[in-house]
């Protein structure tokens, strides 16, 4: 009689491997896999740690002083997605520069700031641009568009990131990765396949219960194999090219350069800047930005997180200091956040 072939949630329940730590890369996975309750499905010897996947978690301390700036001393107006108002600063969040006469003006897409240019064009503003791969082509379209509109009033303060060099940076902080499967689907799979060639695995995820379940369970029985591996687990969505019109429309408009990681400090060839032929939409050039030099709360460990090197649980002032009505750091704030996620789904173990 032909033995019945085990579910990915038996796999799962079943594993009896050795110890295993998951990083999962991307915030989006961190929050579903704890509202679908997959975390109760993992054996003891099954670790999943967070990772850098969150835009707004990695943006560091001094973009948000820049924007303040910006926004208090050369009285532009900020175009933003929601998450970063609350972001804290040296000394203080875009909110609360908002109090003190800061204009803010939340957007859905960059895009959205380019028609707000053009309907006040005697006023400036600054487009909040983070992100990794995944948001860098609309912030570069929407570059585009208000040059071939003439406006001289839209700019981007840049802090967009891109995730190969971040992967190198902390392939010893985890037995395997759980790749995010939105920047693959811009990306594609070769810098997980050159991952996997200096003998670092992962898999690429979606984002449904059944994907999620999927790659973990073939992350766990190919670990069991003692090799290095790689798994696009999301094939409906990630292709081996990716996209490659967005990837041209990303190398048109900007170009690699070192960037700051909350956290993770300074990694080499990580971020990207606006190419010289768009300078005129540099908000640091435009309005001549000094280096500012940022401060996060020492009472923070955001950076710790990020890396994997510890739970949000065991901060000091996770859930008393820092909760999302009152947050100490970005974690807390983003809704891709690993804080805002344990706090959200009551663990404290």
């Amino acid at each position: 009689m032909e033995k019945t072939k085990k579910t990915a949630k038996e796999l799962i329940q079943d594993y009896d491997g050795p110890h295993l730590r998951i990083m999962e890369v991307c915030g989006t996975h961190t929050h579903e896999i704890f509202r679908l309750g997959i975390r109760k499905l993992l054996p003891p010897q099954v670790e999943l740690i967070s990772g850098p996947g969150c835009p707004v978690c990695v943006t560091p301390v001094g973009y948000i002083d820049e924007a303040v700036m910006l926004a208090l001393e050369h009285q532009a107006v900020i175009c933003t997605f929601g998450d970063l108002i609350r972001v804290p600063g040296t000394k203080m969040s875009l909110s609360e520069a908002r109090a003190k006469g800061a204009r803010l003006q939340v957007v859905y897409t960059p895009l959205d700031a380019v028609v707000y240019a053009e309907e006040h064009p005697d006023t400036q503003v600054v487009f909040l641009a983070v992100g990794f791969e995944t948001t860098t082509p609309s912030a570069c379209l929407a570059v585009k568009k208000a040059m071939e509109k003439g406006l001289k009033n839209f700019s981007l303060l840049v802090a967009n990131k891109t995730m190969p060099n971040a992967y190198q940076a902390l392939k010893g902080s985890a037995d395997a990765f759980l790749y995010p499967g939105h920047v693959h689907a811009i990306t594609g799979t070769k810098d997980c396949k050159k991952m996997e060639e200096e003998g670092v695995s992962g898999v690429v995820a979606g984002f449904t219960a059944r994907e999620l379940l999927t790659a973990l369970a073939v992350t766990l029985e190919k670990f069991k194999e003692g090799k290095p591996f790689f798994v696009n687990c999301y094939p409906r969505v990630v292709t081996d090219a990716g996209n490659p019109s967005a990837q041209a429309l990303i190398d048109e408009v900007m170009e690699p350069c070192d960037s700051e990681w909350r956290g993770l400090g300074v990694i080499p060839g990580s971020g990207q800047k606006l190419k010289k032929e768009y300078a005129s939409c540099d908000a640091r050039m435009k309005f001549n930005l000094p280096k500012i030099e940022g401060r996060s709360n020492p009472a923070c460990r955001c950076g710790d997180v990020l890396q994997g090197k510890c739970r949000p649980s065991d901060c000091k002032v996770f859930g008393k200091g820092c909760t999302p009505q009152h947050p100490i750091g970005a974690c807390m704030v983003s809704n891709e956040g690993a804080c805002s996620a344990y706090y959200q789904y009551g663990l404290e173990e």
